[in-house]
């Protein structure tokens, strides 16, 4: 019998997805399944966008350009602007979803071996793109104890070697929701130019920050132009994140013409999506304020009634719509299997996804789960409530 490849079995399972199975059939028991999962927002995709791409007339579906057509790079710019990133059409080729930038972004500046330096824990998927690539991550741990703030710049010098490609990093972050600060982004910019790496920055969160705290990106930096690479996508700013358009944004031509390669041997992004992003632009602030005051006010709630579960640690995020959560428990991936198998509150459960799979050091997370705060409020009131009675009587506790 044929043998599946070595990388093929190194690929890593998604712990916010692995467990879909066990959620159907929990439906099909007729019970209700909380899904705090997976970051798939409640809120209404802007109508601008779908009324885009309900009342366009094409002809023919063609292929569009591969770097993404210049009228949506050129608007992306502008939008860009308003953000204080000043950057031009020819600074972006656009993806297919903030997944496939990330996959261009590793296969542009790593070879097969070749080192990347991720603060953990991470964005799961970093683990699959890194394995399909061929590069192997260097974690660098956080904690929980301090809310996931950035390890000592000297941790990260600690771990550089002849090997070490680039830093990357999500901000704000998933899973933990931590908000890099101003000067956080310039000591790693003191770091990637001191040992001559690239900074690569997942924002695809960037309009989601809270508590007054803004965001900083590395495209701001001066100085950074031939180390950064930002990763940005429409699927939670605008709730489209079945469109599947992202982009990658670096004023290091190298890097566009490389990742340009690799966009042309994939031909392009998906047509209509691209005109529904483009319309996405002209969404007015308004929409912005209204979602963010909505997941602020979820975010409050939510760590309040985990605050409020005896053993239960969490910490607050600052930014996107996660947070980790540490329970008493031994293994979280069994207890979020048992809580769709084995375990019911009223004819209702929930789904969470278990943490170690955010994390690359073997071990790590096994007491987390991250919890996405995408449902409205009296909903995650029930969903916690639900964590709090399953805690009460699940077998398996620290």
């Amino acid at each position: 019998m044929p043998s599946i490849s070595h990388k093929g079995r190194s690929m890593p399972e998604s712990p916010i997805r692995k467990l879909v199975p066990f959620a159907e059939n929990a439906k099909k028991k007729g019970r209700k399944v909380y899904h705090l999962n997976i970051g798939q927002p409640d809120i209404k995709t802007p109508q601008v966008a779908l009324d885009a791409v309900k009342n366009n007339h094409l002809e023919i579906l063609e292929y569009g350009r591969s770097e993404g057509s210049e009228q949506y790079r050129e608007k992306l710019a502008a939008y860009y602007a308003k953000k204080d990133i000043h950057i031009s059409a020819d600074d972006i080729v656009v993806t297919t979803g903030g997944s496939e930038a990330l996959m261009f972004a590793m296969g542009a500046v790593a070879d097969y071996g070749d080192e990347i330096i991720i603060p953990e824990p991470f964005y799961a998927n970093y683990n699959g793109f890194a394995t399909a690539s061929g590069v192997r991550v260097v974690p660098v741990v956080s904690s929980i104890d301090h809310n996931f703030a950035l390890p000592p710049i000297e941790a990260f010098e600690e771990l550089i070697t002849p090997e070490t490609r680039a830093i990357l990093i999500c901000n704000p972050g998933n899973p933990t929701g931590y908000l890099y600060s101003r000067e956080e982004i310039k000591k790693l910019a003191e770091i990637v130019k001191k040992h001559d790496l690239f900074l690569i920055t997942d924002e695809v969160y960037r309009e989601f920050t809270y508590d007054g705290a803004e965001h900083y990106s590395v495209m701001q930096e001066q100085g950074l132009e031939a180390h950064a690479i930002m990763i940005d996508s429409v699927s939670k700013r605008y709730s489209m994140c079945g469109a599947r358009i992202g982009c990658l944004v670096s004023k290091n031509r190298e890097v566009i013409t490389t990742a340009l390669k690799y966009a042309q041997a994939r031909l392009s992004s998906p047509t209509y999506a691209q005109i529904a992003s483009e319309a996405a632009l002209q969404t007015p602030q308004s929409y912005f304020d209204e979602v963010l005051q909505e997941y602020s006010e979820r975010r409050d709630l939510l760590i309040s009634e985990l605050e409020t579960i005896e053993g239960v640690k969490v910490a607050r995020p600052r930014g996107a719509f996660y947070c980790i959560a540490e329970l008493p428990v031994r293994n979280t991936d069994d207890f979020a299997r048992w809580l769709l198998e084995s375990y019911q509150y009223n004819n209702q459960t929930v789904m969470v996804a278990p943490a170690a799979g955010f994390y690359s050091t073997p071990g790590m997370g096994t007491c987390e789960v991250r919890i996405a705060y995408v449902l409205k409020k009296e909903d995650l009131k029930a969903a916690v409530n639900i964590l709090r009675e399953a805690l009460k009587v699940y077998p398996d506790k620290e």
